[in-house]
């Protein structure tokens, strides 16, 4: 990559954390109760810096307990899912995947649409397993039966990938409804239909910490991996010539993915597309070298995410959208175009 495009990519950078920060303050002020950027500006600092509060305690107490978590959420759920996107495409040479296209995220959403439904009978050792743990597990098995069925009898490619996927996927949501459906405890019934269309209503100040500390480690370790990535990319045999075990690492970067979505399905539900999209309109800008492409991945999946919940907070006047609903809308155009287009920006 010439110096050029170095410094191309490191403009692209630093103007989307500009636009993140900036998108940050104004989604805080967007509500059924507006409140100006600069005053949520005010409450933040001030919060931060534990400094007397210039606005009234009620304005604060929205932004800093209630909107604040959320948009912090969306971001963070948003630079994951993309995260976890550029990862599985690079890993598995696909341009369709991604979490919720290859099931992953349904596994996940089974796991804890159990956890919660179930959670008082399911224990090991008399420590009930958490909702985080369920959604891991669920995740784990979505992910080993997507690639077990995609290599049955022969060589994996990108029409069994996406088949299996599909066959997982739709699996994983009969036995969510069909658990949903039996349970006879209303309010766990509520709680397990919001992980299934995918919410950040429920976001709280303690809830941040493991998200935010898995995708912060997921997205340093893989940026220590951009080489391997791009091998993996160019496909099994220069991966081969390079000295790399692309089965052993493919199937420790998809524990890694898998591990990730299981947190952030746990946190919010199902939030499908965004891992497909946001990759491939990175590619447009900076390419494939994954040196350049994660990091603007991340940071354009937060924007885009933080924006998503915007439109799910404002469309409706009686109340929330489920953000999942906004992701598909948005992304499965996107999906359809790369399924019957060529996609020429895909590993070049």
């Amino acid at each position: 990559m010439s110096c050029i495009d170095q410094t191309k990519s490191m403009i692209i950078q630093w103007g989307m954390i500009f636009t993140l920060i900036v998108s940050v303050v104004l989604a805080i002020s967007v509500g059924a109760v507006s409140i100006s950027p600069i005053d949520v500006w005010h409450i933040i600092m001030s919060k931060l810096m534990g400094q007397e509060l210039s606005v009234a305690s009620a304005l604060a107490d929205i932004v800093w307990d209630i909107r604040v978590p959320r948009v912090l959420l969306a971001s963070i759920v948003g630079a994951g899912l993309a995260l976890s996107g550029v990862v599985m495409q690079a890993s598995v040479q696909n341009p369709l995947a991604e979490p919720f296209i290859l099931g992953i995220a349904s596994g996940a959403s089974v796991g804890a649409v159990v956890t919660i439904l179930l959670g008082s009978v399911i224990a090991v050792n008399s420590i009930v397993i958490g909702v985080p743990m369920g959604a891991f597990i669920g995740a784990i098995v979505a992910t080993i039966g997507v690639l077990l069925l995609a290599g049955i009898r022969s060589r994996m490619s990108t029409v069994r990938l996406i088949l299996a996927g599909a066959v997982v996927s739709a699996l994983c949501t009969a036995i969510s409804n069909f658990t949903i459906y039996m349970a006879g405890d209303v309010e766990g019934i509520q709680s397990a239909t919001f992980w299934t269309m995918g919410s950040l209503a429920d976001a709280k100040w303690d809830g941040l910490v493991l998200p935010m500390t898995i995708v912060s480690v997921v997205t340093a370790y893989f940026m220590s991996q951009v080489r391997i990535l791009d091998a993996l990319l160019l496909g099994e045999e220069a991966a081969i010539t390079l000295g790399i075990n692309a089965t052993k690492q493919r199937r420790i970067y998809m524990g890694i993915i898998a591990l990730l979505t299981g947190i952030l399905v746990s946190q919010c539900g199902i939030i499908g597309f965004v891992g497909l999209v946001i990759p491939h309109i990175m590619r447009s800008f900076v390419g494939a070298v994954h040196r350049h492409l994660l990091p603007v991945a991340v940071l354009f999946g937060a924007i885009f995410l933080v924006w998503a919940d915007v439109l799910s907070r404002v469309l409706l006047a009686s109340g929330d959208l489920p953000i999942g609903i906004i992701t598909a809308l948005m992304g499965a155009p996107l999906f359809m175009k790369l399924l019957f287009g060529n996609s020429q920006n895909f590993g070049g």
